[in-house]
């Protein structure tokens, strides 16, 4: 009796199993929670809400008084603009991608909260501020914000989201956003962020 036959079929079984293993399951699984770690969306998770993908790039405080910062701010009211004691201004970006054919409406509702649960909705700026999260239509193979435009183009190559937030959050943190699905409201994804 030769061991010979039995190599064979062992070889030829390590061989074909990268390729049924591969066959199995989704190139992409559902991610409705995720942590957000590192600048630029780097090892940020991809959020699943509805037909839409969300990724943030990223999470931070603002300074009014710094140049870069103070374009992000632009197109507030004087009510949107005017800040308490023990507020601070906060910013998230984010990409938003659409991977079918037909266009899906964005999130209108993207809450942040601290671990108190004190929850946080963004301001919408007025139309000259060219960084500013507005949601809308993505289209079919699409993504927000659209490719060439200043905010796609920016530092942070993502949508502004601005919140005004009390300082006593960056205490409680880790700030989370949660994002909900308009068509849906019983679809959404959360992240924690990294402050």
């Amino acid at each position: 009796m030769t061991r010979r036959p039995r190599f064979s079929w062992l070889l030829a079984a390590l061989l074909l199993a990268p390729v049924l293993l591969g066959a199995c399951g989704d190139s992409h699984s559902k991610v409705t929670t995720g942590t957000y770690a590192g600048e630029s969306g780097a090892g940020a998770p991809y959020l699943d809400v509805g037909p839409l993908v969300y990724e943030v790039q990223q999470s931070r405080q603002l300074n009014p008084a710094d140049g870069e910062d103070s374009s992000y701010m632009q197109g507030l009211t004087a009510a949107q603009r005017a800040i308490s004691p023990g507020e601070e201004w906060f910013a998230v970006f984010l990409q938003v991608y659409n991977h079918h054919d037909i266009p899906s409406p964005a999130a209108t509702e993207l809450v942040l909260s601290d671990t108190q649960n004190n929850t946080y909705i963004p301001l919408t700026p007025e139309a000259v501020n060219q960084f500013a999260y507005r949601p809308k239509n993505v289209p079919g193979r699409g993504r927000l914000p659209e490719l060439s435009t200043v905010a796609a183009d920016g530092p942070t190559q993502g949508a502004l989201l601005l919140y005004k937030i009390k300082t006593v959050s960056l205490d409680n943190r880790p700030l989370t956003i949660k994002i909900v699905d308009p068509e849906n409201a019983s679809e959404t994804a959360s992240a924690e962020l990294d402050v």
